[in-house]
């Protein structure tokens, strides 16, 4: 068939959206959703976790209209659905349908890392986390952050999620989740243990300084890799922006994210200089669609994919590496 005979012509259709796109481009895009598609009510997708870092764009792009939270899913099983679609995407939780699968949870707890000196170095044999004993959904406590354990339908049986949640509060006798981060996605040298929600902290501060100066750029996406090849190992954190800035103002991302990370791990070994200063590197324009390209070539559904956020394939790194264009290094330990 065809696709003539599907759709036809419509010079006046055309002629408006030109119009449109014209007064939208001099207003940097702004409310573009609504006012190409004017019966749209709301956007519903994913907005938590490592989608998180993409909300202000798309605010930009939606004006006026609310932004709903899709519901809490994986590829192995859903898990829970927003019960409260109103609420912004940064106070969402996803009430837990027992019927889903079968749910276990294992405790998650923080604690200080003991430290040990050798050798004039700082070493520490203890993980990012003490696990408890898995517990069932009528269990979980308020408060209590856990790891996802799923027993599903399909044949899959005690299976670690890898999710990192914490229960807020329950709808009727249902736990409400929040998404914290993925549990394998650590950066870490030595002592130092940052998850993905830290380093998301750490860039959400740096890039607030790139509205600084007299030229204005934007955070497009970025990922990061433990570079531990030379010693001391250190953090490299990959931008991909959009727009021009000054290098002043890059050198001062740079050092505050640098600066951000509360980690005690990693303040102790920036002091002690058993961690090197961080590298921000600025990549050039259409990267991230590069990596993007490279896992669709490699099987990746294109609605599953997310920019991994800590990485250390060495496909990736090497297309990250060639088509890094600046390079800074942090002066916020002297």
């Amino acid at each position: 068939m065809c696709s003539t005979d599907i759709t036809q012509p419509n010079p006046e259709l055309a002629s408006r959206i030109e119009s449109i796109c014209v007064e939208l481009e001099r207003a940097d895009w702004y409310s573009i959703i609504p006012k190409l598609w004017p019966n749209a009510k709301y956007i519903y997708s994913i907005m938590t976790g490592s989608m998180m870092p993409y909300l202000t764009k798309l605010r930009h792009y939606a004006g006026e209209l609310p932004l709903v939270s899709a519901d809490y899913g994986s590829t192995e099983s859903w898990i829970g659905v927003n019960v409260d679609p109103s609420n912004p995407p940064e106070k969402v939780s996803f009430a837990v349908i027992p019927t889903f699968s079968y749910f276990e949870f294992i405790p998650l707890f923080r604690h200080k890392l003991n430290y040990n000196y050798q050798n004039g170095n700082i070493t520490s044999t203890n993980d990012d986390y003490i696990e408890g004993n898995p517990v069932p959904l009528c269990q979980v406590k308020n408060g209590q952050q856990y790891e996802i354990v799923l027993t599903t339908f399909t044949g899959l049986y005690r299976y670690r999620l890898g999710d990192v949640v914490e229960v807020d509060g329950f709808y009727n006798k249902t736990p409400k989740l929040n998404f914290i981060c993925r549990r394998n996605l650590i950066l870490t040298v030595n002592i130092d243990k940052n998850t993905e929600k830290d380093l998301q902290l750490v860039v959400e501060r740096g890039s607030k300084i790139l509205s600084k100066g007299t030229k204005r750029a934007e955070l497009v996406d970025f990922t990061s890799h433990a570079n531990v090849t030379k010693q001391p190992g250190h953090y490299v954190i990959y931008w991909e922006i959009k727009g021009e800035i000054d290098e002043k103002v890059l050198d001062e991302c740079c050092r505050d994210m640098d600066a951000s990370f509360v980690d005690h791990g990693y303040v102790v070994s920036r002091r002690t200089k058993s961690i090197g200063p961080l590298e921000l590197c600025i990549v050039e324009k259409g990267t991230f669609k590069k990596i993007l390209e490279y896992y669709i070539g490699n099987g990746a559904a294109l609605s599953q994919f997310k920019t991994p956020r800590c990485t250390s394939n060495k496909v990736l790194l090497k297309i990250l590496n060639v088509c890094t264009i600046k390079r800074f290094y942090s002066t916020a330990y002297g």
